[in-house]
């Protein structure tokens, strides 16, 4: 909470964030032989990118956090975090009143996704 103030202050400063990462981030499972197939994504990469755009979107920080609990496909997604994290910088950053727009919303070799999110 004390980093969230610390960067909503630089915001107010008119200082420029940027967060990045992968909501979807699973080396182990990337489908190499389709990686040139953008949008190929595996069932499971493309129902936890669904549920994160929508906690993304309805500025459900709490459940973005604990995102082990959304079940198997965040587990897959998210075998480790540290692709994951920015995405809580982000939304730390986030203003009630600030809307989430997402853009660049590919899934790459089946199990990495490259969405991206603006805030403001």
């Amino acid at each position: 909470f004390e980093l969230a103030k610390e960067l909503q202050a630089l915001r107010k400063r008119g200082v420029l964030m940027i967060g990045s990462g992968n909501m979807v981030h699973n080396l182990r499972m990337v489908n190499w032989q389709k990686l040139n197939e953008p949008g190929f994504a595996y069932d499971w990469a493309t129902e936890i990118n669904e549920t994160f755009k929508t906690l993304i979107v309805q500025n459900n920080a709490p459940a973005l956090i604990r995102y082990e609990q959304l079940g198997t496909a965040a587990q897959l997604a998210i075998p480790t975090p540290e692709h994951y994290i920015p995405l809580m910088y982000t939304m730390g950053l986030r203003n009630k009143k600030d809307e989430a727009m997402l853009f660049n919303d590919l899934a790459i070799g089946g199990s990495l996704t490259m969405t991206s999110v603006k805030l403001g």
